[in-house]
């Protein structure tokens, strides 16, 4: 093959992968939310619930950055979830413009109880690979999303 041609068959191939990829996620993440949707929360909900249970107390201001949602909607995410009393809001007792989320008792005996569920159901997801294809893909994705990043 002369190089155009490898060229356009490496370009042909990106556009694939974005595809598929895209098609991919979409169908994980409408499976997820079937998922967290018994609960009566939305995956953006359950993600930042998710976070706190597992991380600890967060500053609300870092949240986005960790589950992936914009700045501008995590105040929303955070009053729903405290109305819910689910998380609710404690001030840094050393800076003051600090707020961290903290998980109530409701919220972490409601984590406790569905938490090893949906673990499970995000097994059965993602179930068409093994675990060492996951691995495979893991490592993949990183490798590609710190590119794109560098870009």
């Amino acid at each position: 093959m002369d190089r155009q041609t490898i060229e356009c068959y490496e370009e042909d191939l990106s556009l694939k992968i974005f595809i598929v990829l895209s098609r991919a996620l979409q169908e994980i993440k409408k499976r997820a939310e079937e998922d967290v949707k018994c609960l009566g929360l939305n995956l953006t909900e359950f993600s930042v619930l998710e976070l706190i249970y597992n991380k600890g107390d967060q500053p609300i201001q870092k949240i986005g950055e960790k589950v992936l949602i914009a700045s501008s909607s995590i105040t929303y995410v955070v009053d729903k979830l405290e109305k819910k009393k689910l998380i609710e809001r404690k001030p840094c007792p050393k800076d003051r413009r600090i707020t961290y989320a903290a998980i109530t008792l409701e919220g972490y005996e409601l984590m406790s109880d569905v938490f090893p569920k949906h673990k499970a159901a995000m097994k059965e997801i993602c179930g068409g690979l093994n675990a060492q294809e996951k691995e495979l893909l893991i490592e993949q994705l990183k490798k590609l999303g710190y590119h794109a990043q560098n870009i």
